[in-house]
């Protein structure tokens, strides 16, 4: 027929083979390369073609908001990261699809439909596969293991059942000492074009579940990078050590740029020997103050 897709999409019932709902996999299923290619797809600006700016107002974004988009090279690209940050309309691979289909954007659909449901695909048998490999426990017996509904609705704008989870670019490991510091981290970094998000457990965590489990759960599965705010008090802060610990076993020689150290304040006491390996960003050293915030924000939108 002269109105069919020129290659395979995905089916319409956004089911795969096993009835698993590929479409629901949250946006950041999708790999950097198959961002690459939708952001040379969509950025150059075209008469005759929505563009990535068409997208962002199909996806309920306001014009004062697309024009920020404007400002970085690579608009699609941020638009995809400010979009899977949202907490609704939910960013998923099917609600994508169907904003280029409304777009009539068949040329990126038949270019990438294919990829983005092998993606989905595979990041929905990894999820699988982890919870397979969680050990079964018996709770008469022993309860230490958090249980899934423990870890639903931990934060602020968490998904109550547990579906779409907040997620974060960033943990702040920080004592109480440095929480002023940590204040000026959120107004530089998230209240700026930077746009980056930050998960302060001070503001973000909701009480009532034990602090090891949330701390867990948020730094190996909520968030992309930790930044460790180091000081004198950071060295003697018990949280503190468990959560670089905790970081650094998940990236082991710092292979994934997972773990971003940061000198507050001149320290009295000997910097902490587990990070000196890493590539620190001093706020004490004023020859390169000016360049702090960017250098940061920079660090943790990186994939």
């Amino acid at each position: 027929m002269a109105g069919s897709s020129p290659s395979p999409s995905p089916s319409p019932s956004g089911e795969d083979e096993e009835g698993g709902g590929w479409r629901a996999a949250p946006l950041v299923a999708l790999n950097y390369a198959l961002r690459r290619r939708l952001s040379l797809l969509l950025n150059p600006g075209a008469a005759v073609a929505a563009d990535w700016a068409s997208l962002a107002e199909a996806l309920g974004y306001e014009f004062l908001e697309i024009r920020a988009f404007e400002a970085h090279a690579d608009p699609t690209a941020q638009l995809l990261h400010d979009w899977q940050r949202r907490a609704s309309p939910p960013a998923t691979a099917g609600a994508l699809l169907d904003a280029l289909r409304r777009l009539h954007r068949h040329d990126v659909l038949a270019d990438l439909a294919p990829a983005i449901e092998e993606d989905c695909k595979k990041y929905l048998q990894r999820k699988r596969e982890e919870q397979a490999e969680r050990p079964v426990q018996v709770p008469a017996v022993d309860s230490s293991f958090p249980r899934m509904s423990e870890l639903r609705g931990i934060t602020t704008q968490d998904d109550p059942m547990g579906q779409f989870p907040e997620m974060f670019d960033a943990f702040i490991c920080y004592c109480q000492s440095d929480l002023p510091f940590v204040q000026e981290m959120i107004q530089e970094l998230e209240h700026t074009d930077h746009k980056v998000k930050l998960c302060v457990f001070d503001r973000d965590v909701l009480p009532g579940t034990c602090v090891w489990s949330i701390t867990s759960e948020l730094i190996e599965r909520r968030c992309r990078k930790m930044v460790v705010v180091i000081s004198d008090d950071y060295l003697e802060s018990e949280e503190c050590d468990f959560q670089t610990k905790f970081a650094l076993s998940l990236s082991p020689g710092a292979r994934q740029k997972r773990l971003i150290p940061v000198k507050c304040k001149t320290m009295k006491k000997e910097f902490p020997s587990i990070l000196r390996f890493i590539t620190l960003c001093d706020y004490t050293n004023p020859a390169t103050k000016k360049w702090f915030w960017m250098r940061l924000a920079k660090s943790l939108l990186l994939p």
